[in-house]
């Protein structure tokens, strides 16, 4: 009998839109590491961005369409009902005292990833769940990347995934500019975008 902790990822953003690098993302985690389940945990305030982000509501509906196809894949409001900023290790914590004894693995991107060690209670992160880290394909030198965040006291895995340059900021600027984002998110996501006049200039 397998008495192996079962294995749960966290997969964290703002979802503004999600597209299909977020989907791809997904699959190669659940393929890669074997998850039971895969929470998607949309932004609820966060402490870091500027921008405003498209009304909660809409993020969350357009995250349960966008990984509809992936069975594992639970979209969770919690950060979006928690008052105050939108901390990861809030998130974290939460999901050991509803599921003690779980193995959790937070996804994060690259770009996160340089940032690590200036999220809340960083320290914590890395005692509460496995750090796994799908680069960007425009690094150039990815390894010297990963050497970094090791070299922060982070001990992180890397996910194994094609490269995509999907962006949401660039999606956005494509509807805002009237082109087509066919090719970039879910046909779900994007009739849904249109249905709601989403991203488009005043």
């Amino acid at each position: 009998m397998n008495n192996s902790p079962a294995r749960v990822g966290v997969f964290g953003g703002a979802f503004d839109p999600p597209h299909l690098g977020h989907v791809a993302l997904a699959r190669a985690a659940v393929d890669q590491w074997g998850l039971a389940r895969l929470y998607i945990v949309p932004t609820g305030k966060p402490s870091h961005k500027t921008r405003t982000l498209t009304p909660a509501p809409h993020r969350l509906a357009m995250c349960t369409l966008a990984f509809a196809d992936v069975a594992q894949a639970m979209v969770d409001p919690r950060e979006i009902e928690r008052n105050g900023p939108s901390y990861t290790v809030d998130t974290l914590e939460s999901l050991h005292r509803e599921q003690p004894g779980v193995q959790l693995y937070l996804l994060i991107g690259q770009d996160q990833a340089r940032t690590l060690q200036h999220w809340h209670r960083p320290a914590d992160l890395a005692r509460l769940a496995i750090i796994c880290v799908a680069a960007r394909p425009e690094s150039a030198s990815p390894e010297s990347e990963f050497d970094a965040v090791q070299a922060g006291s982070f001990e992180i895995q890397r996910l194994h995934m094609p490269a995509m340059a999907h962006s949401a900021t660039d999606i956005r600027q494509r509807l805002a500019q009237h082109q087509s984002i066919e090719t970039l998110v879910p046909p779900s996501v994007a009739r849904y975008i249109a249905h709601h006049h989403l991203y488009q200039t005043s």
